[in-house]
């Protein structure tokens, strides 16, 4: 990747495409650090750091935009809105037939869905600013300190005020995200909703990990725990850069077809499969469902009656516990197949292939053919399905069994973050290859 990234500053416009993605990040990272008006940054952090234990809902939230929410910034909500919204619109274009239409109609109707992505987006950023407003109690605890100092007591006109301009400012931030990773898409390199994430999720890990660097200065005796940190690390990412590129090839032979005085087919292709098709959006969804109840009981903890089935929700069925593993590897193992499903349809390959003049060595086109890829496809979503399972238990249980006890380093590499990292990395690097390779096209045929 360093090697492409020196050949691509080379050429002076993908370079103004890689410097103004670098200032759109910059301009992102800024507002990660600009306090929302109204609240107390410490009071907010400190409310917020007590109830994100590792792969809990807030803690997902955080992560991914780069601990914006733990400092109480205006972009808090990061691109989470944006990405819950094109699952919700992804879904609801197989359950409801004109939005299945609607994806059929090529460009005018993807930018139709993208509409109703971003309106979509809007409401879920409005749920999520009032959801985290009631979870925080603004009234008792996130009010300036100065204000209380001055005044004494908040009426309720203030409290109400306060409140509405935490949640508009949440609003406006997470909308201002979007904006600016569309134009990140389009001015820059590679997609830019994928690269804000990758920066919020990156810099949250350097942060943690910085901080216990700091700490080996302070107490020697600690020195192993970042040691042995990266070395897991290394081969937690090694694996990942292995799996993600791994893919099944199906040879197709195309039978030879004469049209007019030129002869067309008699060649080889192949159709790939890749292993992790579905990416970390089983993981996400598995444990956004396994904590959604949890999060649901947190706004009404202050009933007894809830508070109550809060401690034992989180106690039996909290992370780390054995209940909480079963229920998400089974959940994980569902959304791949279910993710599997969308992203590769045996018949309309099969179909396609039929149409071309193509076919499978040993398998007659049509419903052979059919079952033959729908049986491959089984099988490698299942190796992707373990390796999933693996990515979201296994790093946790090293770290706890190495007594690597730095909630702040686990916290930050979390499953997702990692594999969202090497894909965006993977990603980015393809993108700039190809503008490369596409520049030089340009010059061949001038």
């Amino acid at each position: 990747m360093i090697k492409t990234l020196k050949e691509a500053f080379k050429q002076k416009d993908l370079r103004n495409k890689i410097l103004f993605t670098l200032l759109c990040l910059l301009i992102y990272r800024i507002g990660c650090f600009l306090p929302v008006p109204g609240i107390s940054p410490e009071v907010f952090r400190a409310e917020v750091d007590a109830d994100t234990t590792a792969g809990s809902f807030l803690s997902l939230i955080s992560s991914l935009s780069g601990g914006a929410l733990s400092k109480g910034a205006i972009l808090a909500l990061g691109v989470g809105p944006y990405i819950t919204s094109s699952i919700v619109v992804q879904l609801l274009t197989i359950a409801i037939p004109a939005m299945e239409r609607l994806s059929q109609q090529g460009s005018d109707g993807r930018k139709k869905l993208a509409v109703i992505t971003r309106y979509v987006a809007l409401v879920l950023a409005l749920a999520q600013a009032i959801a985290i407003v009631i979870n925080l109690d603004v009234k008792s605890n996130l009010l300036w300190t100065e204000s209380n100092e001055v005044e004494g007591t908040v009426t309720s006109a203030q409290t109400i005020i306060i409140r509405a301009i935490v949640i508009c400012t949440l609003v406006a931030g997470s909308i201002f995200t979007v904006w600016l990773g569309d134009k990140m898409t389009e001015f820059g390199v590679s997609n830019g909703m994928s690269m804000l994430v990758f920066i919020g999720i990156l810099s949250s890990g350097v942060g943690a990990f910085y901080d216990s660097v700091v700490a080996v200065f302070k107490d020697i005796s600690t020195i192993t725990t970042p040691i042995v940190f990266i070395c897991i690390l290394v081969f937690i990412f090694t694996v990942i850069v292995y799996f993600d590129l791994s893919e099944r090839r199906i040879p197709v032979t195309y039978a030879k077809q004469v049209k007019g005085n030129k002869m067309y087919g008699g060649q080889t292709a192949n159709i790939p499969i890749k292993l992790n098709a579905t990416g970390v959006m089983p993981i996400i969804f598995a444990l956004s469902l396994i904590n959604f109840p949890q999060l649901i009981m947190s706004f009404f903890v202050k009933n007894e009656g809830w508070a109550n089935a809060y401690q034992w929700y989180a106690r039996y069925m909290g992370t780390g516990s054995w209940a909480n593993m079963v229920a998400t590897a089974l959940l994980i193992l569902a959304f791949t197949y279910f993710y599997a499903t969308l992203s590769f349809n045996p018949r309309d390959v099969s179909q396609q292939i039929q149409r071309n003049g193509g076919f499978i060595l040993g398998y007659r086109p049509g419903k052979p053919t059919t079952d033959y890829l729908k049986k491959v496809s089984n099988r490698i979503t299942l190796f992707g399905a373990m390796f999933l399972m693996f990515m979201a238990l296994v790093p946790s249980l090293i770290f706890k069994a190495l007594e690597i006890d730095s909630n702040a380093l686990t916290s930050a590499f979390t499953s997702i973050g990692m594999l969202i990292i090497v894909s965006v990395a993977l990603e980015f690097d393809k993108q700039v290859q190809a503008q490369m390779l596409m520049k030089q096209y340009k010059g061949f045929l001038k």
